[in-house]
């Protein structure tokens, strides 16, 4: 390995002593004498270098932080300078530039008791590529199909340094430090690193990467130990969890427990965690730490809505309002469309793993030219698991409905329901690979409903990446309520459609059935979108798409309206952030849509 390195001459301490007496016979005031006398220098640093590199030299250099010193020397100025020139080498070489010339020039100051100037330059030559990786496991998990194998091939696939990408020593430090969290998200959780090595040519300018990752041994969970309860019983924490002792450890199912834990509303903070000590690879403790938040809360908050525009939301809750973890809350919300009042209580999980909800509502509503009143009273019972999740409902609906323009209607149903949803997702928040489908069944009696009816809804999605910066995403859902009319249906259980999570390009649930001068629940809807994205960093992006659904009471005479648009997405920690402008083909107009989330 080569490096040309220039120096000025002659040296610096000489160029100083000459300037300090230039300085001196100039008849300097004595302030200026002082800063400019023999043993005392002030001196500025200019680097003239590529970006990133600039600002890693400005963070790094000795010669850069010592500026300002008050008792600055010739000798050490000189030394700092020297020292400038290896520390920039090796900053270079970690930005991949192993044949970097570094110069450091001196300028007096413009006048006697100005700072010196010192001109560090940086030519860095051509940047290392990678020409070849090789990323390979060794141990058990090379033959543990599918936890091991499947481990194996996404630390592969999603590697952070592929061929031709530059060398960079922090990329090669990220790149090992996230394949080996990938094996150790799997069972095999003390995976590390065994031999990695860099093979650096500054000749060809290229770099070849060999790492090597033992797996060792599988994991399982054990029991779990809970510190941090004052309030609670254990239950409460442990019926959050639906893993088993025995199971193969999982970070994803641990991750899961922890998410539940915080979005449950009884705790602050929740912290779980399995030791990662080969010894005890068989029944590994799950630590959980916890602290309490205070059970009762009174909350208030303005937003805006493109479907719904500004709105004011006001909640009082109580978490422990029997003292056995039972969580109580009252709501109410307004904004332009849709008023609501709702009161719920919510028992905490048992031992089977299921959530049960009691809840009461009062809503109005102003839509597209149709006014409701709505009572509802029920119950809804809800596994915990997110990815196969099970969810049994009983709703009581009394319904008033004032069509503009038309006769008033109204119409109550005992509504029975089941629904299943099925994730086989990357992740729950903000998926990008994988796919979703939920289905939902419900009948509305006869006697204690005004008309019998059924009512089914199937919904899927699907994420598919191309590539590290590009994907693809599927929409499609479908609904109908099996009945020979909609009268006496409370418009609850019907279909209208359009606004920014169904078909953008429309006004919100502006697509359904004409009735006066209102738009109306139909017993039908489909909708189809499809959207792709690119990301220019891992946060912004760009995406351009195509809705197209409808809602209506008569399949012969059902016709699709399509939307297209473009629009910025962000991956935020709540989900993915979408601001769209979408063209509605049917009304030849333009509209505005943002919301934030995942339907499923």
């Amino acid at each position: 390995m080569s490096h040309a390195t220039t120096f000025p001459h002659p040296p610096i301490r000489r160029l100083l002593a000459l300037i300090s007496a230039t300085a001196l016979a100039f008849g300097a005031s004595a302030a200026t004498a002082a800063q400019a006398q023999p043993g005392h220098v002030s001196y500025r640093v200019v680097i003239d270098a590529p970006s990133p590199l600039a600002s890693t030299l400005e963070q790094g250099l000795d010669l850069v932080r010592w500026q300002g010193f008050d008792d600055m020397t010739e000798d050490l100025l000189d030394r700092l300078a020297q020292e400038a020139i290896g520390q920039t080498k090796e900053v270079a070489a970690t930005e991949g530039y192993f044949s970097a010339s570094v110069d450091i020039a001196v300028q007096r100051g413009a006048a006697p008791g100005v700072p010196l100037i010192l001109r560090l330059t940086v030519r860095p030559g051509q940047p290392t590529r990678i020409t070849r990786v090789n990323v390979r496991v060794t141990g058990k998990a090379t033959t543990d199909v599918p936890d091991g194998t499947a481990a194996i091939a996404k630390a592969q696939r999603e590697w952070l340094l592929p061929a031709g990408a530059a060398f960079r020593q922090s990329a090669w430090d990220a790149a090992k430090r996230k394949a080996v969290a990938t094996i150790a998200a799997s069972p095999y959780a003390a995976a590390a690193i065994e031999k990695s090595e860099a093979r650096i040519d500054p000749d060809t300018h290229s770099a070849e990467l060999d790492v090597a990752i033992a797996s060792g041994e599988p994991f399982r969970f054990g029991g779990v130990d809970i510190q941090g309860l004052r309030r609670y019983d254990l239950s409460v924490v442990r019926n959050f969890s639906t893993i088993r002792a025995g199971e193969r450890y999982s970070e994803a199912r641990l991750e899961q427990f922890i998410r539940r834990l915080n979005t449950s509303g009884y705790f602050s903070s929740v912290q779980a965690r399995i030791e990662p000590d080969p010894a005890r690879a068989g029944d590994s403790t799950i630590d959980v730490r916890v602290i309490e938040a205070p059970p009762k809360r009174l909350e208030g908050g303005l937003g805006f809505s493109t479907d719904t525009r500004v709105r004011g939301n006001l909640r009082y809750s109580d978490v422990d309002v029997d003292h056995r973890a039972s969580q109580f809350f009252v709501e109410a919300r307004a904004d332009s469309k849709i008023q609501n009042l709702s009161a719920r209580i919510v028992r905490p999980p048992n031992e089977g793993g299921w959530l049960d909800t009691f809840g009461a509502q009062m809503e109005r509503t102003d839509i597209a030219g149709l006014t409701t009143k709505a009572i509802s009273v029920g119950v809804r019972r809800r596994s915990l698991e997110e990815r196969d999740l099970a969810a049994y409902a009983a709703t009581y609906y009394d319904d008033e409905q004032r069509p503009a323009g038309s006769a008033r209607q109204h119409a109550h149903a005992s509504y029975v329901e089941y629904g299943r949803t099925w994730r086989n997702v990357d992740g729950l928040l903000a998926p990008t690979r994988g796919w979703a489908l939920e289905t939902m069944l419900g009948a509305g009696p006869p006697v204690v409903s005004t008309r019998a009816f059924g009512r089914a809804i199937v919904k899927f999605a699907a994420w598919y990446p191309l590539g590290r910066a590009d994907s693809l995403e599927f929409r499609a859902e479908a609904g109908g309520v099996l009945a020979n009319s909609r009268d006496g249906i409370p418009s609850a259980l019907l279909f209208r459609t359009g606004g920014d999570t169904s078909v953008r390009g429309y006004a919100f649930e502006s697509l359904g059935v004409q009735q006066g001068d209102a738009i109306v629940g139909g017993r039908y809807y489909a909708l189809a979108s499809v959207e792709a994205a690119h990301y220019f960093t891992p946060v912004w992006g760009i995406a351009a798409f195509v809705d197209a659904g409808n809602a209506g009471d008569d399949l012969r005479l059902f016709r699709a309206v399509y939307g297209y648009g473009t629009g910025l997405r962000v991956r935020s920690p709540i989900g993915p952030v979408r601001v769209d402008v979408a063209y509605g083909q049917a009304t030849q107009q333009v509209r505005f849509h943002m919301s934030v989330g995942v339907s499923f």
